[in-house]
């Protein structure tokens, strides 16, 4: 599948730019609710809009595919590679941030696979957040992405975390809205109300953000 051309279609009617200021907001907080941590690795980090924006001492970027409008920091390690293919230091990060990526892996066993390699490259007690469309709470658009395989819930990801030597910290079913391509266009102002608003993400979140700690 052309990911390129397809994420292109996806999000043609949503400006970059207004993306990127969403994310300014959004990567701040998940990083304060994973404990602040100093290296940061971003395994499926597309356009960049997290790993630029979460403030990390060191960050890592990975994608199969090399986007030249990447909102990537200047001193970022941007890695063009499947993450499977990847290579990456051993414990050696402590915090992963994971977002709207496992739902494109083909099976369970691949999800269960890819934690287990992110579980190496993790310093013990290290935090991975996983952020991702709630199947509970998104039933009837989930299908409606060409590259979504799986169907997952913050259940799930608990049970796959626990699985792949994690311990699951937070869970939280509902976090943000479902995608950009909402009745609202994406704000920065907006964002951060609404992130400050927890009530709000129990009214309009779709998608879930689970945090698991590294175990020995």
């Amino acid at each position: 599948m052309n990911y390129e051309r397809l994420y292109a279609y996806r999000f043609r009617d949503i400006d970059q730019e207004a993306r990127i200021a969403v994310w300014q907001e959004i990567g701040p907080h998940v990083h304060e609710l994973m404990g602040r941590p100093r290296r940061v690795l971003d395994p499926a980090a597309g356009r960049g809009e997290f790993i630029g924006a979460v403030p990390a001492a060191e960050t890592w970027a990975v994608d199969e595919v090399s986007y030249p409008e990447a909102a990537h920091k200047p001193d970022t390690t941007v890695v063009v590679s499947p993450i499977m293919e990847a290579e990456l230091p051993a414990e050696h990060f402590d915090g992963v941030f994971v977002s709207n990526f496992l739902e494109h892996l083909r099976d369970q066993e691949a999800i269960a696979a890819f934690l287990e390699k992110m579980h190496g490259a993790m310093e013990p007690g290290g935090r991975i957040a996983i952020m991702g469309p709630n199947f509970r709470y998104c039933s009837s658009e989930y299908w409606d992405c060409a590259d979504h395989y799986v169907a997952l819930t913050h259940v799930a990801i608990a049970e796959h975390l626990y699985a792949a030597g994690f311990e699951p910290q937070r869970i939280v079913p509902r976090y943000l809205p479902y995608s950009f391509r909402g009745i609202l266009p994406p704000s920065r102002t907006l964002t951060r109300l609404y992130l400050r608003t927890p009530p709000a993400w129990r009214l309009l979140g779709k998608q879930f953000l689970v945090i698991g700690n590294r175990t020995g």
